[in-house]
């Protein structure tokens, strides 16, 4: 049952792993010839027809001859997994084959390889008390709902971490990390959207508690494998152990087997310098992030610089300063709840909205909309006391009370999906649009109230025109880009949850003159003078190019 399931190949979707990306994965993992292999267990949960266990069996028998060990001492030694029986059987006598190869003898060579091959399905096989030092290969590529229900439910139960609309090698990395031991490693050439998508993050979050991730190496455009295959994969190692420095590297369509001993070589020396090559580029990160939601993804000098920010820096959004951010109002029918006449209810039932297209020039320039407002300061209004409102809700009471929010809660049909917070009408605000390819951040003086597509930034701390200036640079660029998924038009969505991940200066480290140049900028719409200002502050170098590419979809 290995590899990728994705694109037109065999029909039980076994894809082929390079011989030299397999080499890759085990020397990074550690699983190397001059260690005494026999004394370690490696896992291969998906063997299919041997891809990983060829190179396995390669370097066991190799340790075996170094430490003068005869093959049987290493009966134990590895645990292949396959559903499928040709799979296995086609694995054996791989196994076979390199074992008869190097002398030995042909009953030995069977029963070892009956031994370490075997015929079950890793998410739901009963492994007792299986301690493994490494848990590597290229696990299975299928979207759970495709899987057939009573399995589906199964492998749910037997991987918690397979939520919503999961892929099975979730649950794949899942068990292969809960077998690992103290020191153990697990190695996988995988699918890497579980790193950003909602459903990798009861994932992540186990990984963030237990374990290390030690590299993650990009591999988007690289033939890594005998089929063409289109599955944004990623080498990527985890390790139950202290989280200590993190290797990430991105590629071009030309990294091979030269691209693979280069940063094999960079990596052995771990050298504080990042390796700039022909075919990949890669840095050591201090850490890795371990204050949940989605991790970042982008060039590794972008991400080392997030990393070291991160650990020095406070947040955005930060009790000190008092400093939040909100996302705007959503009603489910825009089309009721919306509208530019100023007659249409009581006058005290309409609130001014601030809209998207009204911060297009970088100041607001309101464009007259109203919410129909059901909300007072003391929660929802009775629609008895305002008749003008009731009528209006009446009239087109049928689809609002088709909303999901009004069937929820049938005596208060006449709800938006979101109240309206009291006190934020008037409050100063920064607002910035969803949908932007760089940050757009305008201030509200207290006029307006955001729709749903702005994001709202509010601060007892920060003077917002400072404030504005620090988020108009392409610091803000350069943590949304890396922790959200960019779109194919080029935009980036600047979400509640990526705001809150941008570092910013201390506010008592920031003096009256660069407040002043800050404020300058945010007026003028410099990103160039906001830029030098915030990096400068930070106490770092702006990356070339700080918007860091994060994956498209």
């Amino acid at each position: 049952m290995t590899g990728l399931r994705a694109g037109p190949v065999a029909e039980n979707g076994e894809v082929f792993t390079r011989r030299w990306v397999v080499d890759l994965i085990l020397d990074l993992c550690g699983y190397t010839a001059d260690r005494d292999l026999a004394r370690l267990q490696v896992v291969e949960p998906a063997c299919g027809a041997g891809a990983f266990l060829g190179p396995i069996v390669d370097r066991l028998i190799v340790s075996c001859e170094r430490f003068d060990r005869d093959l049987l001492d290493a009966r134990e030694a590895i645990r292949a997994f396959d559903l499928l029986p040709g799979a296995v059987e086609a694995s054996r006598r791989l196994i076979e084959d390199r074992l008869v190869g190097r002398g030995a003898d042909p009953a030995d060579a069977r029963r070892l390889a009956e031994s370490w091959a075997r015929q079950a399905d890793f998410l739901l096989t009963d492994v007792g008390d299986l301690e493994a030092d490494h848990v590597i290969g290229n696990p299975p590529y299928i979207r759970l709902e495709n899987v057939p229900p009573d399995r589906n439910a199964a492998y749910r139960e037997a991987c918690p971490a397979m939520r919503g609309r999961s892929d099975i090698f979730v649950g794949f990395i899942e068990r292969g990390l809960r077998m690992l031991r103290p020191g153990g490693a697990l190695g996988f050439i995988v699918a890497d959207r579980w790193m950003r998508n909602q459903y990798g993050a009861a994932l992540r979050k186990l990984v963030e508690g237990e374990f290390a991730v030690e590299a993650v190496i990009e591999m988007h455009d690289v033939e890594a494998f005998e089929e063409d295959v289109s599955a944004y994969p990623a080498i990527t190692l985890i390790r139950r152990a202290e989280q200590r420095r993190a290797l990430v590297a991105s590629t071009t369509g030309e990294f091979g087997e030269d691209g693979a001993d280069t940063l094999r070589e960079w990596a052995g020396r771990v050298s504080t310098e990042r390796l700039e090559a022909p075919s990949v580029r890669a840095a050591w990160l201090t850490g890795w992030p371990r204050a949940g939601g989605s991790w970042p993804w982008g060039d590794p000098e972008h991400l080392a610089l997030i990393a070291e920010l991160e650990g020095r820096l406070p947040p955005l959004q930060d009790p000190d300063t008092e400093t939040h951010v909100g996302i705007g109002l959503a009603t489910g029918a825009d089309d009721i709840y919306l509208t530019a006449d100023p007659h249409l209810v009581e006058p005290e039932r309409l609130l001014p909205m601030a809209m998207a297209k009204d911060l297009a020039g970088g100041e607001v320039r309101w464009s007259g909309t109203y919410l129909v407002n059901p909300w007072s300061d003391d929660g929802l209004v009775d629609l008895g006391d305002w008749p003008r409102l009731g009528a209006y809700l009446e009239r087109h009471g049928d689809r609002v009370r088709m909303r999901h929010t009004a069937r929820k809660s049938p005596s208060q049909w006449h709800r938006t999906i979101d109240r309206v917070t009291p006190g934020l009408l008037k409050r100063p605000k920064l607002l910035l649009p969803e949908m932007k390819a760089t940050a757009h951040p305008v201030l509200d003086e207290g006029r307006l109230y955001p729709h749903h597509n702005l994001y709202h930034i509010t601060s007892a701390g920060w003077d917002l025109e400072v404030l504005g200036g620090l988020l108009l640079s392409d610091l803000t660029n350069l943590f949304v880009g890396a922790y959200c998924v960019k779109m194919r038009s080029g935009s980036y969505r600047f979400q509640a949850q990526y705001l809150r991940r941008v570092r910013v200066p201390r506010l008592d480290q920031v003096g009256a003159a660069d407040r002043r140049a800050l404020a300058r900028a945010f007026r003028d719409r410099d990103v160039e003078a906001a830029t030098a200002v915030a990096f400068r502050l930070c106490g770092a170098q702006s990356p070339s190019g700080a918007s860091p590419g994060a994956a498209s979809i």
